[in-house]
Order: C-alpha cells, then structure tokens, then sequence
C-alpha cells in the first residue's frame, strides 16, 4: 500500500539530501579499489578494500569495526549495540571483493574509475556488491538524525566477506569461529536486486545447491570399435543413458526420494508470483533461449523460484577432435548440479543420487561420484514479524506497493542461517538492467539512495514490532 510522506520520512529525505554528494565520493573512492578476490595479483587490494572499509564504519559511528582474516581474503566485522538491552539483533551480510574487470572486456570507461552518466553510476562493484553495502552507513546515520537517538534502535552487526565472487570457500569457517560474535535474530543479505525500476521487490528465499561428477571408466585404453563394438560396454554409451534418464516425460527428476519433504508453495505465494508483470518473451531474450521448458504444472517463474531442478552442466568422453576415430573410449563423465528447495536434505539428495546413480551404470563399467560441498537452501515466511517490518520499511522509501520474489540461485546467505539459527532476509535494490559480472556495470543512484531510505526507516520498525527472535 502507499504510504505518505509523514515527518519521519520527510526527516530522513532531508539527510540523505544534504549528505548525497559525500556519500558519493566515499562510494567512488571504494570503487576505484580493484578489490578482485579472483586474482592472486589483486590480494593487496582485497586487503586494502578491507581496510578502507573498517576505517569507514569506524566513521560512521560503529564503536567496533575490524578486518578479520581467513586463509583467503579478509573480511570485515563491525558492530553497534543499541542503548536498549532488549533490541532485536540484526547482522547485515555483504561483499566487498569484486568480479574481474578490463577495459578491453567492452567497457565504455575504466572499470575502476567510477563514472556519473545518466544518473547511473558506472563502475565495478557499483551494484555488486559495494554499493549495496555501503548505503548501510548512510542508512544508520540518517535513521539517527530522523529519530534523535545516539545508538540505533536495533544492535546492528555487519559481516562483509571478502571472497564471495570466488566461491566464499572459506566463509563458513569465518562463520563457526565467530559464531558467538555473530549471534543474531535475523540475518539482513544486501547482495540481490529487486523486479525492476518501477516494481519494489523483496526477495523471500534462495534455493540450495548440491553438485557432482561422475566418471565411468570401461576398458582400460580406447579401442576399437570394429573388433570389439557391440561385445563390450561403453562408457559414453553409459553416461548419455544415465543423462537421458534423468527425467520423464514431464521434465521431473526421476531419482527416488528425491522430492521427498520438500515446502510446496501456498496458493498465495503462487497467486503473488502471478502479480509480477512477468513478460515472458523478454525473459526469453533475457536467457538468449528460444522456449520455455521444464517440470509441468508450474509456470517458468515457479520453475526458476521455487522447485528442485536437475541440469547437465557437462558431458563428454571418446573423440572430440576433427574427422572420426573409430574407438570405444576409456573413459566418460558428466557434471550434473541440483537446485534444492526448502525442505530438501543435501545429505539426503547425495545419498539418492549415488544410489540412483549406480543403478544406472551397467556391469563392466566402474563409477566413481563426486559431491562438492552443497549449499542449503533459505526461505523467509511470508508471515515472519522481521519481514513485515521490511516490507513496510521498503513500502515508506518507494511510497508504492511491495511484491516478493525468490531467487533462483544460491549462496552463503544459508552458512549464516545453519550454523547462527538465525532468519535469513533480503534487501537489495539492483535491478537486472545493473549487468553483475558484465562490462559497463553500474548502479541507478536512485534505487541506491531508496536503498539507504529503507534502511532508516527498518531498524526502527524491527525495534517496534518484533521484540525477540520467533
């Protein structure tokens, strides 16, 4: 629903006004470092990005603020208790590190040398993810001037990884040795977008992630496939039967038990998904694909949100070169990923899959299946106190109705949730027009200063409406 504009957030228009151009420059002077966790060259940079970044909060106004460092990249802890012992506990993830970039990747400018066209600021990281964890520290400080406290109204924690753009592979260890320091209520992810310019969007879960390969080994060299074709197995033959006999008819995953516990969504979540002005044919252009396709009886954004998928990431075995070579090959493999809902056991869907897996693969034939660490999927109920207060945070900086989302991939936001119990929730501002990971990367600075409104107007909200954690 729309909100007015009431004196709070008049108050909080004010500030952010008057410090606009500051916080610009400070955000330009973090862009220009090429914190790229990706590339050994760029370490001194990731640490610099730290540490730029801990000497800003201590700004801010965070008492506590320091660079934590992993066997990778270092990360940034701050903290900022409220005078009032009984507030909710907030913790704020982010990332400062960076995906590459080069001007010859087909970028107009430099993409460390942050640049104002349009009213859209240009630079790596400017939407992922610096800009969007640094309209924190605006944020806080507008939220003090607006209601005349000297703490915020919640304790307010900030966890800011360093290696995030490579894997965050050591996050979840950050997470466990500092468990104690991190505890909170509720989890705030700045690192997700919204729909679109025009439609305010607060995202409600991200799916798990669980990976394998498989390799089948037949003979013990290649031969030939004249004299003993047709006599012996074939590993390529074993590996493009077990692809095809991934899925039925329907497009659903035929592995046993593999369905088993998941959260089906509500009819109103789907009802709420079908309020999205969902364009399909620019979605389309948007995956460079030319059909919608996928497990029946859901619509592609429900198929994308909210169901568990299986996909072929590779395959490959035998000849690959020019011409033919008549042989049987050793060997084949095949790089499978599953995308898992609320509900779904990683451990669980590993244990499934080697089994189903296995059964597949005929005598003669020896497999071997290799799990990489799974990410478990999160899910915000639509109901959770902490949620309502965002939506109605987000609902007074856009003055405009809020709609949910989901987010079909995956990430560290689930680390956060397993190992601190905590309620995971998104707040992002990036609109897919931003181009993540793409030349010519950028930020609308006005989404990115309704980013810093929405954070005034929510620790006062969750302060007010939700006491302790649920």
């Amino acid at each position: 629903m729309s909100h007015p504009v009431d004196s709070a957030v008049s108050a909080v228009r004010t500030y952010i006004e008057r410090h606009r151009a500051a916080f610009l420059d400070d955000l330009a002077e973090w862009l220009r470092i090429p914190s790229v966790s990706a590339q050994p060259d760029h370490a001194p940079d990731v640490r610099r990005s730290a540490d730029w970044l801990a000497a800003k909060l201590k700004e801010t106004g965070f008492p506590t603020a320091e660079v934590w460092p992993t066997p990778g990249a270092p990360a940034v802890y701050a903290e900022w208790p409220s005078a009032d012992p009984g507030a909710p506990t907030v913790l704020v993830y982010g990332h400062h590190d960076v995906q590459p970039a080069a001007r010859e990747d087909g970028w107009d400018s430099d993409p460390f040398d942050p640049v104002i066209r349009q009213d859209r600021l240009y630079a790596r990281g400017a939407a992922d993810d610096k800009g969007q964890v640094f309209f924190h520290t605006l944020g806080v400080r507008a939220h003090l001037a607006a209601t005349g406290r000297d703490t915020p109204a919640v304790h307010l924690k900030l966890l800011i990884e360093g290696e995030e753009e490579s894997g965050s592979p050591h996050f979840r260890a950050l997470v466990e040795e500092h468990a104690d320091r991190l505890a909170a209520d509720a989890v705030i992810v700045s690192d997700t977008g919204m729909w679109s310019e025009d439609t305010p969007t607060v995202c409600t879960g991200m799916r798990g992630l669980a990976e394998c390969e498989i390799r089948f080994h037949g003979p013990d060299q290649d031969i030939h496939s004249g004299a003993f074709g047709g006599a012996v197995p074939n590993p390529a033959t074993a590996a493009a039967r077990l692809v095809a006999a991934l899925h039925d008819e329907h497009a659903r995953v035929t592995v046993p038990g593999f369905y088993d516990g998941i959260v089906e969504l509500t009819d109103r979540e789907r009802a709420l998904f079908a309020e999205l002005p969902f364009d399909e044919r620019r979605w389309l252009r948007t995956a460079h694909s030319h059909a919608t396709h996928g497990e029946a009886g859901h619509t592609t954004l429900e198929r994308v949100w909210a169901r568990p998928t299986a996909e072929v990431n590779g395959i490959g075995g035998g000849y690959q070169g020019p011409g033919s070579k008549t042989i049987i090959p050793s060997s084949a493999m095949v790089k499978l990923s599953f995308r898992l809902v609320m509900g779904q056991e990683p451990d669980h869907i590993e244990r499934v899959v080697r089994a189903w897996a296995l059964d597949q693969v005929p005598d003669g034939i020896r497999c071997e299946i290799t799990f990489a660490p799974a990410t478990r999927p999160c899910l915000t109920p639509l109901d959770h106190p902490a949620l309502e207060s965002l939506v109605r945070a987000m609902g007074r900086a856009f003055d405009a109705p809020v709609r949910f989302t989901r987010e079909g991939g995956s990430g560290p936001a689930a680390d956060l949730q397993d190992v601190l119990g905590a309620s995971v929730l998104f707040l992002g501002i990036s609109v897919p027009s931003d181009g993540w990971h793409a030349p010519n990367e950028k930020v609308e600075l006005g989404l990115l200063l309704k980013g810093v409104e929405t954070t005034a107007h929510l620790w006062g909200d969750l302060a007010e409406n939700w006491h302790h954690a649920p």
